[in-house]
């Protein structure tokens, strides 16, 4: 059974006011509306949106073409904007012929058909220095997780500004954007190596910050492990820790958080 918009949910719970269907049938009509049929192997979650306040978005990486193709069109076709993560160049590139009128952007690996993001061709510097959510990189290797960050929450709407390179490696390039890390409602800090900006930003701002560890780093850096456990061990209240490398897991929280707050 295809998926219900808000209007067609509307409309049944109309009727059910009328009394013109009886709330048992209304709620196996809302059940079976939430089980899209099987596609190239994927159940789509049409619904999801609806529930949670975030629709379901396509993870690119490991999908055969077909797959990711059917995804895309399948949550499409209810007229809701797709966002498209963990997305190849080629992937992008096939993406990008299927649905002209989307836009793949390379620097974070996502795709987007509709959203907010559907005017901006790249999210390439120079970035926004200020923003009600400021994404921060340690250094330059962090940008993409930190790009994923910033291009979700460009997708789902949001005032996010981008500040990049200003670990701890060289802390007073921090100080001329003290004022307006200070302003945001939430910062998501992004480092690898030692992991050691995001502790560093909790103890001077007000707003929660939430921390990314990257892969970046040598030896017993151990794929992100050892920012991993750094971030956990943190002393500094107000600091929450997402999944090695998982921007998107960051974004996705921020979104939240902000629209409940």
């Amino acid at each position: 059974m295809q998926g219900m918009d808000h209007t067609a949910i509307e409309c049944l719970l109309q009727a059910v006011a009328r009394g013109d269907i009886p709330p048992e049938q209304a709620l196996r009509h809302l059940g079976d509306a939430t089980a899209a049929d099987s596609l190239q192997g994927l159940h789509l979650d049409h619904e999801r949106a609806l529930r949670t306040g975030l629709g379901e978005v396509v993870f690119a990486q490991g999908k055969t073409d077909g797959a990711l193709v059917g995804a895309v069109r399948g949550l499409s076709q209810h007229g809701a904007p797709v966002l498209v993560s963990r997305a190849s160049e080629a992937q992008g590139a096939l993406l990008q012929h299927e649905f002209p009128t989307g836009r793949y952007w390379a620097s974070c690996r996502l795709f987007c058909l509709g959203g907010e993001g559907r005017d901006v061709p790249e999210l390439g510097p120079p970035w926004p220095g200020r923003g009600e959510i400021m994404v921060v990189t340690a250094g330059a290797a962090d940008i993409p997780v930190g790009a994923e960050a910033y291009g979700a929450l460009r997708f789902w709407g949001h005032d996010c500004g981008f500040l990049t390179d200003v670990g701890v490696a060289g802390l007073h390039r921090l100080a001329p954007h003290i004022r307006d890390l200070r302003a945001a409602r939430l910062i998501i800090a992004v480092a690898g190596m030692e992991g050691a900006l995001p502790g560093v930003l909790a103890g001077l701002v007000p707003c929660p910050v939430l921390a990314v560890p990257t892969s970046v780093g040598y030896g017993v850096g151990a794929g992100g492990m050892a920012a991993l456990h750094s971030m956990l061990c943190s002393c500094v209240p107000g600091l929450a820790v997402l999944n090695i490398d998982n921007g998107f897991g960051a974004a996705a929280f921020a979104a939240k958080l902000l629209r409940h707050a």
